[in-house]
């Protein structure tokens, strides 16, 4: 008879039930990172938008800061499209990294200068493309807000 090369049938289940459990193991982990980095992208297209507002406020001084991301968006480089900010952030409703973005602006004094706006960024899917809502305002700092869309009174990112 002859001798036959190869692996068993449970040679075989041995190894792929070892694979499936590094698998439970690793699979977790990588969406925790994932998570995590969608996290620090959003606080650092809110601090690229935060220094996009005060770049436009001094290029067009009687608009104060801009009315919308769209002014700071991709145009001709005046105060209708100030080509401050990639066409990414520079939409109406800007989604970026598993996170929606929303801009508002402050009224207009009397002078018709805007000097306050909000800011916020609340992921698209709560507990999978990211666990905080961000915010800021003019002041430049950063906030969140573990259980619901962030705002004023939510303790600083540290």
């Amino acid at each position: 008879m002859k001798k036959q090369k190869g692996f068993s049938l449970i040679e075989l289940l041995i190894v792929v039930a070892i694979i499936l459990i590094i698998a439970a193991i690793a699979i977790p982990n990588l969406l925790k990172s994932r998570m995590a980095a969608n996290e620090a992208s959003a606080v650092g297209s809110l601090r690229t938008l935060n220094t996009a507002a005060v770049t436009y406020s001094s290029q067009c001084p009687a608009n104060g800061f801009p009315a919308s991301l769209v002014n700071m968006g991709v145009g001709a480089g005046d105060c209708a499209g100030a080509n401050i900010i990639d066409n990414v952030l520079g939409v109406a409703a800007p989604a970026k990294s598993g996170y929606n973005f929303t801009y508002a602006a402050g009224a207009a004094g009397a002078n018709g200068v805007i000097s306050t706006y909000t800011l916020n960024a609340d992921p698209i899917t709560p507990g999978t493309t990211g666990q905080r809502h961000f915010y800021t305002d003019q002041t430049g700092v950063i906030r969140y807000n573990q259980a619901a869309a962030a705002g004023v009174g939510d303790p600083a990112l540290q």
